[in-house]
Parts: C-alpha cells; structure tokens; sequence
C-alpha cells in the first residue's frame, strides 16, 4: 500500500477490505485514484509464501486486467498473463509484487486504451 501511495502516478489509494486469515494467509482489496482519469483496483490474496493477485484497470469502464490465475498455460510468461480491451489474453511482465508491478505499470504509462502499447 505505501509503495502504490508513495507513487506519482498515484492521486490518492484506499483499503477496500482486508481479511487475516492466519500470520501467514490474507487478501486485501485496494483501489487507487492514479493521473487522469483512470483507478486501479488490486487484489491480493497472500498464502504461506504464494501469492494469488489481480489487477484491473478502469475508468468508467474496464479497460485492462492483469491476474496470475492459472489458465493459459501457453503463455511464456504463465501464470502471469493480461486480458486487453477487446479481451484478447497476452503475455505480462507483471508478477504480483505490488511494489515492483506499480513500477512497471507507470512505465508503461497507463492512459487510455488507444495509446497502452501492445504487451504489457
């Protein structure tokens, strides 16, 4: 949470829900307001050392989501993958560490869909 508030890209961010399941398992629901138009929701579910994580990006509508739920497996980056606009499942660099994922989404300098480049 600090890493995405701390961020430029970041208007401001607020916890949604968090659950403590044990020392070692938790979810947690965040949205951001990021430059722009756009907000960011995360979720991550902690277990024991393994996390599950989803991404999505939106406006007054979805535009990008990115999840390492585990499907598509012919995707070399699997589990870690992207659904576009249109849909469309592709390869992410994204891996579910919130602080370096904040990074590389503000490299990729989110904006409205028709400037995001091609794989994200």
């Amino acid at each position: 949470m600090a890493a995405l508030q701390s961020h430029p890209i970041c208007e401001h961010a607020n916890v949604l829900e968090t659950k403590v399941f044990s020392s070692d398992q938790f979810f947690l629901k965040v949205r951001a307001k990021l430059t722009g138009e756009n907000k960011l929701q995360a979720r991550i579910y902690y277990n024991q050392g393994h996390i599950d994580y989803a991404y999505q990006l939106f406006a007054d509508f979805p535009i990008l989501r990115w999840d390492n739920k585990e499907e598509f497996r012919h995707l070399e980056t699997y589990p870690h993958h992207y659904h576009d606009e249109k849909g469309n499942i592709k390869p992410s660099r994204l891996t579910g560490d919130p602080a370096r994922d904040i990074n590389n989404l503000s490299r990729m300098k989110i904006c409205p869909v028709q400037c995001l480049p091609n794989e994200i």
